[in-house]
């Protein structure tokens, strides 16, 4: 049995497949802590899925002049001094990282304690701290072959179980009749993530009649910030959150989403062809983690703003009124999806400990 302490925190990104990772080692037997913040989404969600959370101050990287940039450093300082604590106090044999905020003042502490140190980059473009931290092991694992993180394994995107499971062994018909949709018409899935995404929310509400004339009913999950009523009417049912996902890929021929790492890794893995809407603000990182299912064949990339119902009505209504096509798409999708990435990226960690006690 190993003691981990796996960092990362903030974003789904950055704790779904922390936990996809911490349950798998748990099944092992090995025993898991994990380090974030108060104020990140692992403060709700990792105790939700019964680990320990360890938590040390939100340290964001400075980028510009300012008071917090100049105390940065001793903060970090203090920042890292705690992991190392925690490093002795809970007897850590090795750390995982996943990015965010905990995970920089992680690198460094698992460095200065000689502990064998895993970093996992969800996304396409590494964000600051996993670029830091890279530069502290050679043991590096990404989730798409287009990273800027090199050299590094490529293990995939760690997922929930629960979807790749139920997804696999889910009937279509079964999987509508469950969310309220007609069994035996073609689906379309829209989602924006949790926060929603006002210009694909509008451009669907406003080709409701369109598609349904085409023969396709929409499963729309508009964010819980859309402030916008659910809405079950025939050929068209939205929700604000959805907490049946498993049941709503398995339900749809094709999806419309932002593209999150998390995302694209689910729809691939499970054969979801998608036209994929990065999110048009930030450092763009959304449109490379599309890129390998896009150049695949098994999704189409469109710039938020060309994503109007006039793209709905010349360019998805076609791609959906084919089901060579949408087989064609699916199965080009799966050829680069990878529903092991979870066992993959396991298996390299206890290498890792393993290569490091043999040294």
């Amino acid at each position: 049995m190993t003691k981990f302490l796996l960092a990362g925190g903030g974003t789904a990104g950055h704790v779904n497949p922390m936990l996809a990772l911490a349950q798998s080692l748990r099944s092992q037997d090995h025993e898991v802590r994990t380090l974030g913040t108060k104020e990140g989404l692992e403060a709700r969600l990792v105790p939700q899925r019964g680990f320990e959370l360890l938590t040390i101050a939100r340290l964001p990287f400075p980028r510009k002049p300012s008071g917090y940039a100049l105390m940065f450093p001793f903060r970090f300082a203090v920042a890292v001094s705690q992991v190392m604590k925690m490093i002795k106090t809970h007897k850590i044999e090795a750390v995982v990282g996943f990015g965010g905020y905990a995970s920089a003042p992680a690198y460094l502490a698992a460095f200065l304690a000689r502990k064998p140190l895993v970093i996992h980059e969800a996304n396409a473009l590494a964000g600051i701290a996993n670029r830091i931290g890279a530069k502290l092991t050679k043991h590096i694992a990404v989730a798409f072959p287009n990273s800027d993180l090199s050299p590094a394994a490529l293990t995939g995107m760690p997922l929930r179980p629960e979807i790749l499971d139920a997804v696999a062994g889910y009937d279509k018909e079964q999987a509508r009749l469950e969310l309220g949709l007609n069994p035996f018409m073609t689906t379309l899935l829209v989602t924006g993530g949790s926060l929603g995404a006002k210009s694909i929310n509008e451009a669907i509400i406003a080709s409701k009649a369109v598609l349904n004339a085409a023969g396709i009913q929409i499963l729309h999950i508009v964010g819980d910030r859309a402030n916008l009523d659910e809405v079950s009417e025939p050929g068209y049912r939205r929700l604000a959150y959805c907490d049946r996902m498993d049941a709503a890929i398995a339900a749809s021929d094709m999806a419309v989403s932002r593209a999150g790492s998390s995302t694209v890794s689910e729809f691939a893995a499970c054969g979801l062809p998608a036209i994929y809407v990065p999110y048009p603000v930030g450092n763009g990182e959304q449109k490379f983690n599309a890129a390998t299912v896009v150049e695949a064949g098994g999704g189409k990339l469109v710039a938020d703003a060309d994503f109007t119902a006039e793209y709905l009505a010349t360019e998805l209504i076609p791609a959906m009124s084919h089901s060579s096509s949408l087989r064609r798409m699916s199965e080009a999708a799966k050829s680069v999806g990878i529903p092991d990435a979870t066992e993959r990226l396991r298996d390299l960690v206890l290498a890792a400990v393993n290569t490091n006690t043999r040294d």
